[in-house]
């Protein structure tokens, strides 16, 4: 009995024992955790930095990858309208193929030479398709100008606003006849020794006449933008603005009258 005794007792005594360090466990964990985070603290900063810098690599790659997708797409978009603005040029240039009197051959600009005082574009064709001095060049709207110059290759043609051309035409409504000449500028022409008589007015339509040999008869050429009649002058002085897109069209016609076609074909009987 005496055993159980102070076995009992001891167990007591260490019951009140523990029960007194736990509350001074917990008071010590208490006073000690503010020195936990403290330490901690610079991994948990490193973990966070690590974890933000490391989103912020992944989206600026993922931003890079989107922009370079959005590049190639605005590149691929780009090419599409290049390439159906140009069908669209050669479905116009075809459907004035189909109106000519002649045949014609289809070329390409592949050089533009033009200053204040002269006014050239060298062409893709040569006198290896036919080409000769002296044919008229259109585009899609009207006469574009001439062949000056011809080699193997190429072509070089003068355009009829240049200071040098002149080509003979007539207006559409009642035929009356004049010189349409070039200014230098691309948006107008002039009507030389035009009489104050000539029923001409603001508006008419100007074709080739076909006189001098050199253009067929009926290409459109200019639309008359200005007549001024001068009392003490037995001229007018008539300004016209031409047709054709000088500054702008990228395919022309090149044609082919009856007389150099059978040129042609007794050069190569020859």
């Amino acid at each position: 009995m005496l055993g159980l005794s102070l076995v009992s007792i001891a167990t007591a005594a260490l019951d009140a024992y523990t029960d007194y360090l736990r509350s001074t466990r917990a008071l010590l964990f208490q006073l000690v955790t503010p020195v936990y985070y403290i330490a901690e603290a610079p991994y948990l900063i490193g973990n966070s930095l690590n974890e933000s810098l490391s989103s912020r690599k992944n989206l600026r790659a993922q931003l890079e990858d989107q922009r370079e997708k959005l590049l190639m797409l605005s590149h691929t978009a780009q090419r599409y309208r290049t390439l159906k603005a140009d069908n669209d040029r050669m479905r116009v240039l075809l459907g004035s193929k189909e109106k000519l009197p002649g045949s014609a051959v289809i070329a390409e600009i592949v050089s533009v030479q033009s200053t204040p005082s002269s006014h050239h574009v060298i062409i893709d064709k040569g006198s290896s398709d036919g080409m000769q001095v002296g044919q008229a060049v259109l585009d899609a709207e009207g006469l574009f100008g001439q062949l000056v110059e011809v080699s193997s290759t190429t072509s070089r043609v003068l355009l009829l606003i240049d200071r040098d051309h002149a080509v003979p035409v007539q207006v559409t409504r009642n035929g009356a006849r004049s010189i349409a000449g070039g200014t230098g500028s691309r948006d107008s022409l002039i009507l030389e020794n035009v009489p104050v008589s000539m029923d001409i007015m603001v508006g008419d339509l100007l074709e080739t006449s076909g006189l001098g040999g050199r253009f067929p008869v009926g290409y459109p050429v200019a639309e008359v933008t200005s007549v001024v009649l001068d009392a003490t002058s037995v001229f007018a002085e008539v300004k016209v603005r031409p047709l054709a897109r000088t500054n702008q069209s990228r395919f022309l016609l090149v044609v082919f009258t009856a007389d150099q076609e059978r040129s042609d074909r007794l050069d190569e009987e020859v």
